[in-house]
């Protein structure tokens, strides 16, 4: 039986003119950590980059463009132990090489010719020896740690290849037949000027050559403005008030709930509110935010610092106050943000300056220097 050997391709370009560091990781299909980064260090939205930060903390996403190591010539298995690919063998970036079958995946299909445009994102380029992409092979499990001998390569770009004018490099070439599901594509990065050398996972699925790649996320119009804090339990006969005013500080919503002895318990009341809000606010959305179904979704949950406030983006300008009301009468009055110096500030606003709380009585910039603080301008400020 005649065997049939696939060899790497190459393609040699010349070398141009670069600054004098490198950094940078591949954006099409995205780096694992680059897509946990887009996600958010500090919030991560999927299973994975929230268990990647809880094992090695925030700031390897920070550091996205970051994975570097200097291998001695071409010696990276050196640097790079096995089950420590995805991470370059750094122990900041642990949180990436877990090996598990849920982290983001991009949808990769060849042209009619089998080729495939790969992008890297060289946030600070320079002069390259080369590139090479590596992908696993068939029957690789993605749920045990990934080694060397696990990826075959499959292309070589020699050079610098072509950059744009937003400090990407576009690398065209043929995608390795015979690919199905989930695989990841493993690229290295070495500089010709220097041992420095950076890698790269990139999470994909092949196509069959028929379905069109995953779509894009839908735009989230949402974005956090606050918090709900319940900070004690509220007795039968309470109410919580959600009141949120425009961009002018004028009244624009006004969402109440009356609270019995169950519903006040402070893991109870933040998420009766947020119930009430969803259901009938345009602006705001109280609770937890998820991704579902490549759509954004924001849930309430009983607990009593857990649910977030979020402002449409259609909004823009809008702000709020809670305003508890407890049983007996008394009234814990809304929490603002701090006072400073240079914020500017809007009618129906709450701050809180030296322990107490202040509604703004008129719009104004309160300038660096001029002293218009809470307690001395009673035309401006009002005691809440």
């Amino acid at each position: 039986m005649k065997r049939h050997w696939r060899l790497p391709i190459t393609l040699t370009l010349s070398c141009l003119s670069a600054p004098l560091w490198a950094h940078g990781t591949m954006e099409v299909p995205i780096n694992r950590v680059y897509s946990c980064f887009q996600e958010g260090p500090e919030a991560p939205k999927t299973a994975a980059c929230q268990e990647a930060k809880r094992v090695g903390g925030t700031q390897a996403m920070y550091d996205w463009n970051g994975i570097n190591q200097n291998p001695s010539g071409d010696n990276h298995q050196a640097v790079v132990p096995d089950g420590a690919l995805c991470g370059g063998g750094k122990a900041e970036f642990k949180g990436f090489n877990l090996a598990r079958g849920d982290w983001r995946t991009t949808s990769i299909v060849p042209d009619a010719n089998g080729n495939f445009e790969f992008i890297y994102n060289a946030t600070a380029p320079h002069a390259t020896k080369y590139f090479k992409f590596y992908v696993t092979r068939n029957g690789w499990n993605p749920t045990m740690p990934l080694k060397w001998s696990d990826l075959e390569l499959f292309g070589t770009v020699n050079g610098n290849p072509q950059m744009d004018a937003n400090k990407r490099y576009h690398m065209t070439m043929k995608l390795p037949t015979g690919k199905t599901g989930q695989h990841i594509i493993f690229n290295v990065w070495k500089r010709a000027d220097s041992e420095e050398a950076f890698y790269s996972c990139s999470d994909v699925r092949f196509g069959n050559g028929t379905t069109p790649p995953e779509p894009p996320p839908a735009a989230n119009p949402w974005k956090e403005i606050g918090n709900v804090a319940a900070h004690e339990n509220l007795p039968a006969g309470s109410s919580a008030t959600l009141r949120v005013f425009d961009s002018q500080g004028r009244d624009a919503e006004k969402h109440s709930v009356a609270l019995n002895a169950v519903a006040g318990q402070a893991a109870n009341w933040p998420y009766e509110l947020a119930v009430k809000v969803n259901a009938a606010s345009k602006s705001i959305r109280i609770g937890v935010m998820s991704q579902q179904q490549r759509a954004v979704a924001i849930a309430p949950v009983r607990d009593a610092t857990a649910n977030r406030v979020y402002l449409n983006d259609s909004y823009k300008g809008y702000h709020y106050t809670i305003d508890l009301k407890k049983g007996d009468g008394g009234t814990t009055p809304p929490v603002g943000d701090a006072w400073k110096e240079g914020g500017k500030y809007s009618q129906g606003q709450v701050v809180s300056y030296q322990g107490r709380q202040y509604r703004c009585l008129q719009p104004h910039t309160a300038w660096a220097g001029a002293g218009w603080t809470p307690s001395s301008q009673p035309s401006l400020w009002q005691p809440v």
